[in-house]
């Protein structure tokens, strides 16, 4: 009788351990978000949250209304240095975020070597999973070329824009392809070439989507023949233009409905937060925070998506490296007034166009009053934002060295700003309280805002080339 309890106990203990073993087997992602926000650090985050906390409380209230992706369970960081650099470029951090390699400055898809690397998006594809890869910026920019292409240089536009067909992703979308026609055969009808549908727009993308077998999604053409570079700003987006949350509901409905993914899963990357780099170069406070509210609202229509697949989705949001060097105060204060960034309306590239827009019409004899007019529409100057006698002292020298004599505009990476523009962006984010301590990047750690299925292995200090090493082992990607 002993021995036949013994057993049955021991058996018991053998089903208990196998049952339990069973329940433990980690759970795998089938649907994998994958989100880049080039440029942003910590600040630039919390200055979104901190501003819109004034904006519901009043200034002189501080405090933080989180955003969705703050509140993710799992929130760390990742170190941004490069093979060849303490302070890394688009193109060698897109490789480590895309390839899991450090690689030198300037360089896709490449090891320092220059050898080809390829990214967690070429590995998902080869195992026949759907797969997408979007941008708010021109498809062939570093972040999302890293993760198809391979070149020496990320100027390379036309190499990097005809080797999309190449690698095969059924999906991509941007705002278009830079410099894609430096060759007989444009990168257009390379890609058309290759077996893709060409789509501008979010009607264009609804009409084409079930006839298509790939998806290259790009903006209207009216618009790209304003700024093919990049999608607009948040604060200077015209109602019907395409949005970077508009590419994302697309990548997301066709790989689903119409790639086979509600079986096969599928992978997803996207650099919503593209924009938010062009702002901190700019250092322009007012359009870099817009920028994170957007990012933040894709984050929600990747969260909506997880709610309903919660045993099976894995978000995650890191960036690239920070830009700007950007500082939540101001020399020797210890208090904020970020709430007045919201009568800056336009960003300093649409300020500079409208400017620019007076010269063409008056053939460049801009009188004072018009240029106070431009600032009083898109900063509230003496209305809402009050300036001292010496700002306004200085503004009206600035107009005769700029309008009535010859000054060169102010360059940055990205864009070319009128002075008057540049100036009154300073002056308002000195009014905030925010300081700017470069025009380029810095080492600074970046946050790593992590959901579902395998989160909890990012906890702690990340370095960027760890992070698709990682999302591949949850994802089970060879």
């Amino acid at each position: 009788m002993k021995k036949f309890l013994y057993t049955l106990l021991m058996a018991t203990a053998v089903f208990s351990l196998a049952a339990c073993q069973q329940q433990e087997k980690p759970k795998k992602a089938k649907y994998v978000f994958y989100f880049i926000t080039d440029g942003t650090g910590v600040n630039t985050i919390l200055g979104q949250e901190m501003m819109q906390y004034e904006l519901e409380n009043g200034p002189g209230k501080w405090g933080r209304v989180p955003l969705c992706v703050t509140q993710f369970p799992v929130i760390s960081v990742a170190s941004t240095y490069s093979h060849s650099h303490g302070v890394t470029d688009s193109a060698s951090s897109g490789t480590a975020l895309a390839c899991g390699v450090k690689t030198s400055n300037g360089m896709i898809g490449e090891g320092p070597d220059s050898s080809a690397v390829y990214s967690i998006a070429t590995w998902a594809h080869e195992l026949g999973i759907p797969t997408a890869v979007g941008t708010s910026v021109c498809i062939n920019h570093a972040t999302p070329a890293s993760f198809y292409a391979h070149a020496d240089s990320r100027k390379q536009y036309y190499k990097i824009g005809s080797q999309l067909a190449e690698a095969g992703f059924d999906f991509y979308g941007g705002s278009d392809i830079n410099k894609a026609c430096d060759s007989t055969l444009t990168c257009y009808q390379i890609a058309e070439n290759g077996g893709y549908t060409i789509a501008r727009g979010v009607l264009g993308y609804d009409s084409l989507k079930s006839k298509a077998d790939k998806m290259l999604l790009l903006q209207r053409q009216e618009e790209s023949d304003v700024d093919a570079f990049s999608l607009p700003y948040y604060l200077d987006a015209k109602p019907g233009q395409m949005t970077v949350i508009d590419i994302l509901r697309a990548q997301i409905d066709f790989l689903y409905n119409y790639k086979g993914g509600k079986d096969k899963g599928f992978f997803i990357m996207n650099e919503i937060g593209a924009k938010v780099d062009f702002g901190c170069h700019s250092n322009d406070a007012a359009a870099a925070f817009r920028e994170v509210a957007v990012l933040d609202s894709c984050i929600r229509v990747a969260y909506d998506f997880y709610l309903q697949h919660p045993d099976e989705t894995l978000i995650l949001l890191t960036a690239d490296h920070e830009t700007g060097g950007l500082v939540l105060a101001k020399r020797n204060s210890y208090v904020h007034n970020l709430q007045i960034l919201q009568y800056q309306t336009a960003s300093k590239d649409e300020v500079t166009r409208h400017f620019q827009a007076l010269r063409a019409q008056t053939g460049n004899k801009v009188t004072w009053e018009q240029v106070q007019a431009v600032l009083k529409q898109d900063f509230s100057f003496w209305d809402k934002v009050d300036l001292s006698e010496d700002e306004e002292k200085d503004l009206k020298e600035l107009y005769k060295k700029s309008f009535v004599g010859k000054m060169p505009n102010e360059k940055n990476l990205y864009s070319s700003s009128e002075p008057m523009a540049a100036e009154a962006v300073r002056i308002i984010d000195a009014k905030a309280h925010v300081s700017w301590s470069t025009g380029g990047h810095s080492a600074g750690l970046v946050p790593c805002y992590v959901c579902g299925v395998g989160a909890e292995q990012f906890m702690g200090h990340n370095d960027n080339a760890e992070i698709p090493i990682k999302i591949a082992r949850i994802a089970g990607y060879k």
